[in-house]
């Protein structure tokens, strides 16, 4: 059905208010207040909303008994104070709009301007979130993260900070008309706004908002302590505001007179402000100097000590009450001269000096006045962000004509996060892009690791589904598993919180330790078995293999670093026949251990292994080096990898030796260097095969008509190994073939002062 102000009457708005302002008077005197800023144009966009909306407002009344009109006049009168511009003010008319219009965008936008129709689908959206949701956190420190987290989503879920504006707008006239009233809920609203909106007025910069909000809060939720502080005060704001315009009006003609160039303001503290200040500092009221204050602007640092001077020399200073945080700033780098003198009429007055740069910085820099105030927690680009609006909204003071601000009041803000409920309300806080995945793994490892499916505002959602600012999010889990490998794969988009890919990866890592853990342990016990040995502790057993901790002893088995044969070795004591390799003795060298291959003294029945980097062959003089979890590695002396131990790792070398062995082969390195002919391989082959000897590895590199190849052979010893060598090079076309060196360079066989 198509609402009555979108016919005809709606060209004319005035034809349309006509039967209005008859039935509600007010109507035309709230039109004759609006401030000159609004021009005639802009007046009759804001009497077009008032046409369109109040014919859905008659008669309907709000949950706390108050007419619907008189709160949307009431906004509007909020909004015109702050001088908003008039799509902000026709916005504010139109807020509630959506609760009574079905389809609304579209008659909106047959009415009116995009700008206007953004603004109030925005406010629709804000009203969709739970704000006394907070209030079911009995953790106090919760319930801060939370509110905290509410103000920012506030601002995260509108691209235009004058939706906030309205929201804010709407709260001060919501509170006005509960202080006048007597309702069920009105603490509870009271509560909301001292956690959540007079806040945010706060750090908007909107101050009048704030200090109202905050007053009309303390005397819902504390009227007795409200009524005896106003009592203190015995005035009127009114009286007190007038008694700030005679002071300051003195001091900037005395200042004038000295030549100096200051801006003087100032108001009343008003009473939530002092009450915080005689709790937080536990003072009685009549050791409150500040209910009167003033705030002086300079150019300089030293006009700050000479404005500081003359207004002692008017009024004489309160003893104890100066503060220079000037040559002494605070630790969150506030600088000011703070003292209190008593004025005309023996009258306590705070006056604050600063320059315009200290007092920027104060507002809006490092030290800004409203985290002094909250203790937020600090973070750049939030408050860059915050810092940015409330030049913006300064800077309309500055321009004639409000209407050529609407462009520049549309902004992204929180453009890399985006802010999701829980089923409970609970706010969750989620970098831009966030799927349910991420969603389940920030409320708990556990819940993401069984997170199956998702519902986004009571609807099924895939798990890749891109969530948006107040969404509702409720995770389908199973009742145990993990998560998939897919989660992980970046092109399928299931995760983009970097927190939870790092949970992900660690439940994988997990499982793979466990497992290999569990495979090493079936090993072990197995060989146990074979021997006989069920009795045996494998903690025990592990210790013997030279491991500190069992988790690492299995891992090694199921890796393949300790064979069956080497734990058959440690468990029976001997070596097995089938398999020489090298195990450890202490002490000299008894018959017994002859057939051993290499003897570690000191050191009893350790794993052994050869290293890699330069292949040791008997009888090279070698080097034990003991390992972290690995046994022991029996290194050539001269080996470029002991060569680069730090002093601290020398600690670990171990004396050692070779045992006999005639079955014992070794892996070694040697380098051939050769004219590149036909057969040259196939004669190279024939010694080896001569020779018994095996080629395990080969390599070549052809360099024009040369070619070096590097081969790994097992060989009995190092004799055999020169007999070798000799050979080959006695092959046509060899030019050398040399053992390679420990640090990694050739030795030639004949150098025997390195064998």
């Amino acid at each position: 059905m198509t609402p009555d102000c979108i016919k005809t009457d709606c060209v004319n708005p005035k034809t349309a208010l006509s039967g209005l302002t008859t039935r509600h008077p007010d109507i035309v005197s709230w039109l004759e207040s609006l401030p000159d800023s609004y021009p005639a144009d802009e007046i009759t966009i804001i009497e077009q909303a008032l046409a369109f909306s109040l014919p859905h407002y008659e008669n309907r009344t709000l949950p706390d008994g108050e007419p619907v009109i008189t709160h949307a006049l009431g906004i509007a009168a909020v909004l015109a104070a702050q001088r908003v511009d008039c799509d902000t003010l026709a916005a504010g008319l139109l807020h509630a709009v959506p609760d009574y219009l079905d389809e609304y965008p579209r008659y909106l936008q047959t009415a009116f301007s995009p700008v206007i129709v953004r603004l109030v689908e925005g406010i629709a959206r804000i009203d969709r979130i739970p704000v006394a949701s907070t209030r079911d956190n009995h953790d106090g420190s919760s319930r801060t993260t939370q509110t905290e987290a509410l103000r920012q989503m506030l601002l995260a879920m509108t691209e235009d900070i004058r939706v906030v504006i309205i929201v804010l707008a709407d709260r001060t006239h919501t509170m006005r008309y509960l202080v006048a009233s007597d309702i069920t809920g009105r603490t509870e609203a009271a509560r909301d706004t001292l956690d959540i909106f007079s806040p945010l007025a706060n750090r908007l910069g909107l101050g009048q908002m704030k200090w109202e909000l905050e007053d009309l809060s303390f005397h819902i939720l504390e009227p007795e302590r409200y009524r005896e502080i106003a009592r203190l005060l015995e005035e009127t704001r009114t009286t007190r505001e007038q008694y700030i315009a005679l002071f300051t009006d003195r001091l900037q003609k005395e200042l004038l007179k000295a030549g100096i160039m200051a801006e003087v303001s100032g108001r009343p503290k008003h009473i939530y402000s002092i009450h915080k200040k005689m709790i937080r500092k536990d003072l009685d009221f009549s050791r409150i100097y500040d209910a009167l204050a003033v705030r002086v602007l300079t150019d300089s640092v030293s006009d700050c000590y000479t404005v500081l001077g003359i207004v002692h020399n008017l009024w004489g200073p309160v003893l104890r009450e100066f503060d220079d945080y000037i040559a002494k700033p605070k630790s969150n780098h506030y600088r000011s001269l703070h003292t209190a003198i008593t004025g005309p009429e023996n009258r306590i007055v705070e006056v604050q000096i600063r320059t315009h740069e200290m007092h920027r910085s104060a507002e809006m820099g490092i030290a800004a006045h409203w985290r002094y105030k909250e203790g937020a927690r600090y973070d750049a680009g939030y408050e860059e962000k915050i810092t940015w609006i409330r030049q913006m909204l300064a800077w309309k003071d500055d321009v004639p004509g409000t209407g050529e601000l609407a462009d520049h009041y549309r902004i992204e803000l929180f453009q890399n996060t985006v802010y999701v409920l829980t089923p409970q309300g609970r706010v969750i806080s989620l970098p831009k892009g966030s799927t349910p995945v991420d969603f389940a793994y920030h409320v708990h490892s556990d819940l993401g690791h069984r997170c199956r499916g998702a519902k986004v505002n009571g609807a099924i959602v895939t798990l890749d589904y891109p969530l948006q600012n107040t969404q509702q999010v409720e995770i389908l889990a199973a009742r145990q598993g993990g998560p998939s490998r897919d989660w992980l794969n970046p092109t399928l988009g299931y995760l983009a919180s970097p927190r939870a890919r790092a949970k992900v990866r660690q439940w994988f890592s997990r499982q793979d330790h466990e497992m290999m853990q569990t495979q090493g342990r079936l090993i072990i016990e197995k060989e146990l078995q074979r021997q006989g040995m069920t009795a045996l502790r494998l903690d025990t057993l592990a210790s013997r293999l030279g491991f500190d901790r069992l988790d690492e002893c299995l891992i090694a088995v199921a890796k393949g670093s300790i064979s069956n044969h080497q734990m058959r070795e440690v468990l029976t004591g001997t070596p097995d026949p089938a398999t020489p390799g090298p195990t450890l003795l202490t002490g000299r060298k008894p018959a017994a251990a002859r057939d051993h291959n290499v003897l570690i003294v000191g050191v009893d029945k350790l794993l052994t292994t050869l290293a890699r980097c330069c292949k040791p062959v008997p009888p090279d003089p070698v080097t034990g080096f003991v390992t972290r979890g690995h046994g022991i590695t029996i290194h050539r002396e001269g080996c470029r990898n002991l060569a680069g131990l730090t002093d601290a790792d020398r600690t670990r070398l171990i004396a050692a030796d070779w045992g006999v062995s005639k079955d014992a082969v070794y892996p070694a390195d040697i380098i051939i260097c050769a004219q590149d002919k036909q057969g040259l391989l196939r004669d190279i082959s024939d010694i080896f095969s001569r020779e018994k000897t095996n080629i395990t590895a080969i390599n070549t590199r052809n360099q024009g008509s040369a070619v070096t190849m590097q081969l790994t052979v097992g060989i009995a010893s190092l004799a055999s190994l020169n007999q070798l060598l000799r050979q080959v090079a006695g092959v046509t076309g060899v030019l050398s073939a040399i053992r390679k060196q420990a640090t990694g360079n050739p030795i030639h066989p004949s150098d025997t002062s390195h064998q």
